[in-house]
């Protein structure tokens, strides 16, 4: 079993998957979030295919802890998917995490153009991977 990790924005989702082992996140792709029915159709293939057994997704919070307007639509997606699929849902601070994935795409020499391809699935793998590390088995 996996771990689907998503970053959640205004236009895409970042979606990064666990190794069976739970030890390596991987970016995987990104989903756009508009319309819906085709998100959640993509996602629930996803947890099917991935033998997902959590979803991890991140939680917006401001750099002095409080949650903003970004944190509410989080919650909002948050709940609707907790009533759209049957595997448990946890969140995990993500502050800076696509500040990170630009970062490690801009080290990469990816070009801007293929960074914005690539920064929502990065944020997810770096989220996912921190999430990982902090297991103990």
């Amino acid at each position: 079993m996996r771990i689907l990790a998503l970053d959640h924005g205004t236009k895409r989702v970042g979606v990064a998957v666990s190794d069976e082992l739970k030890m390596i996140a991987q970016p995987l792709e990104y989903i756009l979030t508009e319309p819906f029915a085709p998100f959640l159709e993509r996602l629930k293939k996803l947890i099917i295919e991935k033998e997902v057994d959590l979803i991890l997704i991140g939680m917006p919070r401001n750099m002095d802890g409080s949650y903003g307007p970004a944190a509410q639509k989080v919650e909002t997606f948050v709940a609707v998917l907790r009533n759209a699929v049957a595997v448990p849902i946890k969140t995990l601070d993500e502050r800076l995490t696509s500040a990170q994935a630009n970062r490690v795409l801009i080290q990469g020499n990816v070009r801007r153009d293929k960074r914005k391809e690539n920064v929502d699935k990065m944020a997810a793998a770096i989220l996912l991977q921190s999430y990982l590390d902090g297991i103990s088995f």
